[in-house]
């Protein structure tokens, strides 16, 4: 009998000890939760009537700024740019050059200048001023489609460089990871929409060869992207000729080209807007899902460790109720 009771002392000592191992195990494991406390803390907090007033007081000191910057550049820039640049370029490829020469100049510069990461946008305006929207528009879309292959093909030679420098960005790498990964539809969307948004293009004609982007949907997107940009920049084109006339030549407006310059002029600049909106927020949109995509697969992964991991119970819990 005295050694039965002595069995049983230190069956029940065994007992709480491994039963405190198990609530240890348990609270170890489930610490990294957050209380009902932590939970009002991560919640975010509406925002108070004194955060709202700064925001709008900060908005309006921006729109000020802006006008004022705007009103300067068009009473001093603008002169400036016509008389200084634009016009004297204007004269210059009416004479020097022949049409099929100039049109070849155009063409040339829009496929050399993103090789070297110059912007292709005043090609881009002479093509408009002079060619109008037919064969501007081919010239613009024939030297962009070959200045969008070519950082390309050179950028897959030094792929392991760039890879390195986009190290220093790392939210840069994360939105061109978009643009590399689900299917060719996917892949010629996301594309367009990078054309589309205000990302440098001639930076992401060389960034993309990092990911995993196809040739095919990679320059199908960016013909697409490219579209609106082209009109875009040949109706502006267009426009500063018509105004360089108006100023320097004999050229007269009438009261139906001044309301057609005044409305076009208004749904360009809309148009602009809303197309850098939509890509920037559907950009955004990709980001987001991928983030949640990542998190379900993590939590996925966390659960599936924790159910083959689960507490051990003590064995000799069956023991004690049967000897008691």
């Amino acid at each position: 009998m005295p050694n039965s009771s002595k069995d049983l002392e230190k069956q029940d000592t065994n007992s709480e000890h491994h039963l405190r191992e198990d609530s240890e195990y348990v609270r170890l494991v489930t610490s990294n939760e957050p209380t009902a406390a932590g939970m009002d803390i991560l919640q975010p907090q509406p925002p108070t009537r004194s955060n709202t007033f700064i925001w709008w007081i900060k908005a309006f000191v921006f729109c000020i700024f802006t006008v004022i910057l705007l009103l300067i550049f068009l009473k001093w820039g603008v002169p400036f740019l016509f008389e200084k640049v634009l016009f004297p370029i204007m004269q210059w490829e009416a004479t020097a050059f022949g049409r099929p020469v100039l049109a070849a100049v155009l063409v040339t510069s829009l496929a050399l200048f993103p090789v070297f990461l110059i912007p292709s946008g005043p090609s881009m305006w002479l093509a408009g001023m002079i060619f109008g929207y037919g064969l501007g528009f081919l010239i613009i879309m024939v030297g962009t489609t070959i200045g969008m292959v070519l950082p390309y093909l050179i950028g897959l030679l030094f792929r392991d460089r760039i890879q390195h420098w986009l190290k220093k960005w790392p939210q840069t790498a994360a939105m061109l990871r978009l643009a590399g990964e689900g299917s060719w539809l996917h892949q010629f969307r996301v594309v367009a929409l990078f054309r589309v948004s205000p990302f440098p293009y001639t930076i992401f004609n060389y960034a993309i060869v990092v990911t995993s982007m196809r040739f095919w949907p990679y320059l199908c997107g960016s013909i697409a992207g490219m579209i609106p940009e082209a009109f875009i920049y040949i109706y502006s084109g267009r426009l500063i000729r018509t105004l360089a006339d108006v100023k320097y030549g004999n050229h007269h407006l009438t009261a139906v080209e001044i309301v057609y310059n005044v409305v076009s002029l208004i749904i360009a600049i809309v148009t602009t807007i809303a197309f850098t909106v939509y890509a920037k927020r559907a950009l955004k949109d990709l980001g987001n899902g991928e983030i949640e995509g990542e998190d379900e697969s993590a939590s996925y992964q966390g659960g599936f460790e924790m159910e083959k991991l689960p507490v051990e119970r003590p064995k000799h819990v069956g023991v004690l109720s049967f000897s008691s």
